[in-house]
Order: structure tokens, then C-alpha cells, then sequence
């Protein structure tokens, strides 16, 4: 069943979207808090996030961006009492895929959640789950599998591997990764590439990590 998490600190007007996306045969989960929004989506299993700006204890923007800054692709409809032109234009470049403001009529953001949910390609599509030798990597659900046991993998080392993932074999440098995980703007002097690959040596098993000594690291088929 595809899993709606409703972020709104209006307990009416969550539980008003939570009971009409049920009857229209979603399963709908409220949170009030920014924390509480990430914990879910970090847990897996989140289709769609319907997102307040105005939540308790952070800007609705700052979910929103960390998201995207971590990588989770899951669509999100920011449902707001803002309205200003300043703050659509805020929240779609800070990766809204829709905007909505209140007050609303429940029937036009069911349209919406449906449209969002549409233009997300299937899981097959999209690749959900990179493999290379004993490793999976489930892109929906963040859960990474050596044969068959799960290892548990923070934000960014689950950055760090769907990186290799995506280039098994290739040799990739300190640069790229720092650019592709970290960003630009990340210092480039610093060692944190190298400890964040023995942090994944550590967790997967350094047999499936090559070092290429001075230009940056491989990810190879490691026999069983």
C-alpha cells in the first residue's frame, strides 16, 4: 500500500488529510514535528511527504532541503499557509515538486498526491536496487545487504555507497566523491573521504574496496 507521511503541527488539519487519503485507499501517517518527519523517511518505506512550513521546532525549507541534500528522491508537496510568490518560488527551488496554499480543498491536493505519485517511475524503472557481487543496495527503503545480512549504514555512508554502487570498477578520486557526497564546497584538503571508506571497509568488508594510492578508491567483486 503506498505510504503518505503527513508533516502538519495543526492536529485538526492533519487528521482531516490522514482521513480522507485513507478512504481514498493510502496509507497515511501524521507527525507534527520536523524530527519526526526525517526519522520516517529515514526509516524507509515513505512514498509521498505532504509538508507544513510551519512545523514546532524547524522550517518546514529545512526538512525540505536536507532531504535533498541527503538524496531522497521521494516527491513532496509543500501544503502551507504561506503564500507569497517569494515563498513558492523558495520552496520549489528548494525541491518542492508542488506547492499548495491554505486554506485548501482536499479534493485538489488528492488530485495532486495522485499526479506526484504518477510521475514517479516504478521501482523496476528506476533501479531501485543496485547490486554488485554480494552487495545490494535498496534505494527505496535505504537498507544495504551483504549476501544476506543487513548492515546498518548512516546518511552519509549510504551516500558514500550508492557513489560506488553507481561506478563498480571505476576508479573514483577523492575529488569526485568529495564532490559528488559531500558537495563543491566541501573542503578539499580534508581526510574525511578516506575515513568514511574504512567506515564502510569497517561495515561491508575491505575486500570489496580497492585502494588506488594516491588518486582515490575502486569498488570491486569481492569472492565470497
Amino acid at each position: 500500500m503506498t505510504h503518505i507521511l503527513i508533516a502538519e503541527d495543526e492536529e485538526r488539519i492533519a487528521a482531516f488529510v490522514a482521513k480522507g487519503l485513507r478512504a481514498h485507499g493510502y496509507e497515511a501517517t501524521a507527525v507534527v514535528t520536523g524530527e519526526e518527519a526525517l526519522e520516517h523517511v529515514e526509516a524507509g518505506g515513505v512514498d509521498l511527504l505532504v509538508l507544513d512550513l510551519g512545523l514546532g521546532d524547524m522550517d518546514g525549507f529545512e526538512v525540505l532541503r536536507y532531504l535533498r541534500a541527503e538524496r531522497y528522491t521521494l516527491p513532496v508537496i509543500v501544503l502551507t499557509a504561506r503564500s507569497s510568490v517569494t515563498d513558492t518560488v523558495t520552496g520549489l527551488e528548494s525541491g518542492a515538486d508542488d506547492y499548495m496554499a491554505k486554506p485548501f480543498r482536499f479534493e485538489e491536493l488528492l488530485a495532486r498526491v495522485r499526479l506526484r505519485l504518477r510521475s514517479q517511475p516504478s521501482a523496476a524503472s528506476r533501479g531501485n536496487v543496485l547490486a554488485h557481487g554480494r552487495l545490494q543496495l535498496d534505494l527505496r527503503t535505504r537498507r544495504m545487504r551483504v549476501d544476506e545480512t543487513e548492515v546498518d549504514l548512516s546518511a552519509r555512508e549510504f551516500a558514500l555507497a550508492e557513489t560506488f554502487m553507481r561506478n563498480p570498477g571505476d576508479v573514483l578520486t577523492r575529488e569526485r566523491l568529495l564532490s559528488e557526497v559531500w558537495g563543491y564546497d566541501f573542503d578539499p584538503g580534508s581526510n574525511v573521504v578516506d575515513v568514511y571508506v574504512r567506515y564502510l571497509r569497517r561495515k561491508l568488508g575491505a575486500e570489496h574496496f580497492d585502494t588506488i594510492r594516491g588518486v582515490g578508491y575502486r569498488l570491486v567483486d569481492a569472492p565470497a
